[in-house]
């Protein structure tokens, strides 16, 4: 029987992994590397199989108020043209037919507030040292020096995972896409009441509310050689990026200034083989399945992972038996998004469609996971 439990990792993975076994009547404690407990970036899309895995975290609510969920998307030509987009769910529709988006730092701080309102131990700017493990629980040693025994360890600390070159020394590492994400916060006008994408022009541009009164825009640019951009350079270089672009994006180019906010990172994935797991230590979240944003589906995924491995461990007192239950709901569903974003990368840098093979992906993730 699995009573306590260590989480590696503070993120959207880790920490809802701790509150689904906190509810599992499990001991959890969760440690993180920063002091600080730091998170960086700026919006994030939050589809609808990400809602609906927020909505069995419990926290649905708080994104909705602090976030912004909407109703559909609407698909514009890049010269500004609305396109003919897919039907809207009804007003009364599951979180799953929805779409939203939310500030990262804001979704940092209300999975957070929980995880510390529920008791969970969480102990900051420490990391796993080393870990060894038999039959019966693992010991870890962490970087303060001390030294605790669990029956599990969950890693969940990223595309750059440590407990994954632990467990796994000779693992695939991160692979560079040759596209990179511009994101940048910007003031968000009423008529942009959801999701909007921009197609047809020399890369693909998109944005989505985050608040009542904010939204991100995003651009994926082709950039072979991942080349680094100095940030004095952002402004000129997003601005010349936008130049061919109608609708709302004028308005946003002519915003850009000094003080905009503006994220850059190069695009990464990684999908580890089956299993993510060897005896009582198993990788959820990017330290498993790294995704590019084409999908907009890791944090639902990494959610999805932290509710599906409480749910397991629920069912049986044989560790083996949970943890492979847990890869055969996790495995397949987390290469169709990995790989369906990644197919769908390589299409924009060809100028391909990709609606199709998207489609085909999203009405899957649709179903119970």
């Amino acid at each position: 029987m699995v009573k306590n439990v260590l989480v590696v990792g503070g993120g959207i993975g880790g920490m809802s992994a701790a509150l689904a076994l906190t509810r599992r009547g499990m001991q959890v404690a969760l440690i993180d590397s920063d002091p600080n407990w730091r998170v960086y970036g700026a919006g994030i899309t939050i589809t609808g199989m990400s809602l609906r895995a927020f909505d069995d975290l419990g926290v649905l609510d708080d994104i909705r108020a602090r976030g912004f969920v909407h109703n559909g998307m609407r698909p514009r030509r890049f010269t500004g043209e609305v396109l003919p987009g897919p039907p809207l769910a009804a007003e009364n529709a599951p979180p799953v037919m929805l779409g939203g988006g939310i500030m990262r730092p804001v979704l940092h701080d209300i999975l957070s507030t929980r995880v510390r309102a529920t008791g969970i131990d969480v102990r900051l700017g420490v990391a796993v040292q080393a870990i060894d493990q038999d039959d019966t629980g693992v010991d870890v040693v962490l970087n303060d020096g001390t030294k605790e025994r669990y029956d599990l360890v969950v890693g969940a600390d990223g595309i750059f995972s440590t407990m994954r070159t632990m467990l796994f020394p000779d693992a695939p590492k991160p692979k560079f896409t040759d596209q990179g994400c511009w994101r940048i916060v910007a003031d968000r006008p009423p008529e942009i009441d959801r999701a909007e994408i921009y197609f047809g022009g020399p890369m693909k541009i998109g944005m989505s509310p985050i608040s009542q009164d904010q939204m991100y825009v995003f651009l994926l640019e082709h950039v072979p050689g991942n080349p680094w951009f100095a940030p004095e350079t952002h402004v000129a270089h997003l601005s010349e990026l936008m130049a061919p672009f109608g609708g709302h994006i004028p308005a946003i180019r002519a915003a850009l200034g000094d003080d905009s906010n503006i994220v850059y990172r190069p695009l990464e994935w990684l999908l580890l083989p089956d299993p993510w797991y060897k005896g009582r230590v198993v990788l959820i979240g990017d330290a498993a399945h790294a995704t590019t944003p084409q999908m907009a589906s890791g944090a639902g995924l990494a959610v999805e992972d932290g509710l599906v491995l409480a749910d397991e461990l629920s069912k049986t007192d044989d560790i083996a038996v949970a943890l492979r239950g847990f890869m055969d709901r996790r495995f397949e569903r987390a290469k169709l998004v990995v790989e369906t974003s990644v197919k769908s990368g390589e299409l924009e840098i060809a100028g391909a469609p990709q609606t199709g093979i998207m489609a085909a992906a999203n009405k899957t993730l649709a179903q119970p996971y």
